[in-house]
């Protein structure tokens, strides 16, 4: 079920799944995607969570803005969302942009954010962090590597399909400058944070374990034989790694380094 919410930044495209009763979860969708790309995790996720899908700003159903694309006024969309919408705090699934979205709220509004899984997300530009740089240069408004996202795009985008190549244009240049987060910055969330990434994902692992790293309460999860599309690819394992992670506390480990506790001098 779809439907408009009149958000201050944007009138914005949402659905939902699930029971209305039941624990609310927002599934954040990558960048240049719709929520089409959800379509493996919605059956297993809405069965114990009510499922809000918001389409972001020049994302799907949701028209694009005057002025340039950015990830902060995504995250304030964001905000907006949950105390209009879900009216409360949800846990955030958000995959790619979705996840730094994700991360950017869990900043913002810890109020908001129950638990976060940031699935193949960055916190730093894209051009600092590709494990191959050159895929920037195949991101091309007519070209193969972009083909798939500008169907889905111009099937139901409002502002029709001749604008692609606008939203493809601004896309580009906010990965080229953003995120721009410090370890520092991701220190303050205080969310329970899952990061999840592909073997074989887009950015280098080496900064994924960064941002693992500097997240105080986070778990890391690396599917095997996965990219960045790890959702489509394994969506068993993904979704059983998601909902074990939503559902339950932490297991206790026997030889704990990193959570280990600190003991102070007295």
């Amino acid at each position: 079920m779809g439907a408009y919410a009149e958000l201050p930044g944007v009138r914005t495209w949402y659905e939902t799944d699930g029971p209305e009763d039941a624990e609310p979860l927002l599934l954040l969708h990558g960048g240049l995607c719709t929520n089409e790309t959800w379509a493996a995790q919605r059956p297993d996720l809405a069965a114990s969570h009510r499922l809000y899908l918001p389409e972001r700003r020049a994302h799907g159903h949701t028209p694009d803005v005057d002025g340039p694309l950015s990830y902060g006024d995504m995250a304030e969309d964001t905000v907006d969302f949950l105390e209009r919408v879900v009216r409360g705090p949800a846990h955030l699934v958000g995959w790619s942009d979705g996840g730094i979205v994700a991360l950017l709220v869990a900043l913002a509004r810890p109020d908001l954010v129950r638990k976060v899984v940031a699935i193949g997300a960055n916190f730093r530009p894209t051009p600092e962090i590709l494990a191959d740089p050159g895929m920037l240069d195949d991101m091309t408004a007519e070209g193969p590597f972009t083909a798939a996202l500008r169907d889905m795009y111009a099937a139901v985008s409002p502002d029709g399909a001749d604008h692609w190549p606008v939203v493809l244009g601004k896309l580009a240049d906010m990965f080229a400058v953003e995120p721009a987060l410090t370890p520092a910055d991701l220190s303050r969330i205080t969310a329970p944070t899952l990061v999840l990434v592909g073997d074989d994902d887009m950015m280098t692992l080496e900064h994924t374990i960064d941002l693992y790293r500097a997240i105080p309460a986070s778990e890391l999860a690396v599917v095997p034989g996965t990219s960045h599309a790890a959702p489509i690819e394994k969506p068993a394992l993904v979704n059983t790694l998601v909902l074990d992670f939503l559902t339950k506390d932490p297991a206790p480990t026997m030889l704990p380094i990193r959570r280990a506790p600190v003991t102070r001098p007295q």
